[in-house]
């Protein structure tokens, strides 16, 4: 009888994951259909390089600054909702324009801040094979399931020949993610308690303008950390026209990302706490402003700016948790909740650094030159 019971409640659940693998395909027909256009015109287009290259960089592009628009304008669009979003776009696509054209001027067209420079990335592309197209696809895929995958890994893995440096990069990652762990859980521990008495009622009007202000030296961070994984896929000095099509179509691409407010993977930014209050928002803002320039002026080593990001989210809601008085029994819901919250977002991360690793050894054949000399 138990045995029956068991059996029925597995099938249960076997046709409620069918059910929701259904509704999804459902759903999201509209998208899944472009996304085998898009990997029909991958496929066609890859012998041609040149076409292959601007094709290449068009979907890194977006996919790139659509997954990783969580980490810095994930809370500016959420404590901004009621403001026009062509407002907002102007704002931070502005600042980007700003930003590349501040690197392409004093790094002899070089629109990466000289993150493309370091030993296994500093060649560009001289012809690219289908799974370097695939790349950023894959991110696309990735960014409508809302999981917050690092762009670094993969979207430069596949193009790193040097395994070397793939270590590199994902030792820096690593770090920052402590660092950012750790320095969240004594700012928001530290100043729990005023934030609890001072976050009451309307925020002031100044506190719009430090968070605007706040949000901005974010995004010319991170853009300086980033930009290389745009950038990836074309020569490592742009010319005027490159260079133009570089800076007008991530401009544009702002704009359509603005318009949808974050689109899907914006919900992981919502769902922690107090993200919509303006005052909160800039204190994330500048606390991670202030890792990525230590990071940027530390080393030109590229690095997942998501991993840094998620340890900064994993610890304030660790340290909300730990600083909430009353009842041990909800001070225990708030600790399983921000437990949760944190190794969900670690164990998507995972699945993009493993879905890059696997991509990096398929493609590079001096990388798995590189682990087998290792064994």
């Amino acid at each position: 009888m138990k045995k029956q019971i068991d059996q029925n409640i597995n099938q249960d659940k076997l046709s409620k994951r069918v059910y929701s693998l259904f509704d999804f395909t459902k759903s999201e027909r509209p998208f899944l259909i472009t996304i085998c256009i898009l990997i029909s015109i991958a496929g066609l287009i890859t012998p041609y390089t040149y076409a292959a290259m601007w094709f290449g960089f068009a979907l890194a592009a977006y996919s790139a600054i659509a997954n990783d628009s969580i980490q810095t304008i994930g809370t500016f669009i959420a404590s901004n909702t009621k403001r026009p979003w062509w407002m907002l776009w102007l704002f931070m696509g502005l600042i980007f324009v700003g930003t590349v054209t501040y690197s392409w001027v004093n790094f002899n067209g070089d629109v990466s801040y000289e993150r493309l420079s370091v030993p296994g990335l500093e060649k560009a592309p001289e012809s690219f094979v289908f799974l370097q197209l695939a790349a950023p696809i894959v991110l696309l895929i990735l960014t409508r399931m809302r999981m917050p995958v690092s762009t670094t890994f993969l979207l430069l893995n596949v193009f790193t020949y040097k395994a070397g440096t793939i270590v590199d990069v994902m030792f820096k990652s690593f770090v920052g993610y402590f660092l950012a762990f750790g320095l969240a859980i004594i700012v928001w521990f530290t100043l729990e308690r005023f934030f609890k008495n001072y976050l009451k009622g309307q925020p002031k009007p100044y506190w719009m303008v430090l968070q605007w202000i706040t949000s901005g030296i974010l995004w010319a961070v991170w853009i300086m950390q980033d930009a290389a994984n745009i950038a990836v896929f074309l020569p490592r000095q742009l010319d005027v026209v490159e260079f133009s099509v570089y800076t007008g179509f991530v401009f544009l691409g702002l704009g359509f990302l603005f318009y949808l407010k974050g689109d899907k993977i914006q919900a992981i930014v919502n769902e922690k706490s107090n993200v919509t209050d303006v005052r909160a928002a800039t204190i994330v803002d500048l606390v991670y402003a202030v890792i990525l320039f230590y990071f940027k002026i530390h080393s030109k080593v590229p690095m997942s700016t998501t991993w840094v990001f998620i340890g900064l989210l994993a610890g304030r809601e660790l340290a909300i948790a730990v600083g909430k008085h009353g009842k041990a029994k909800k001070r225990n819901a708030w600790l399983v909740r921000a437990f949760r919250l944190g190794r969900k977002d670690v164990f998507k991360a995972l699945v993009g650094l493993v879905v890059s690793l696997i991509l990096a050894v398929i493609i590079n054949k001096g990388v798995r030159d590189e682990i087998i000399a290792m064994f």
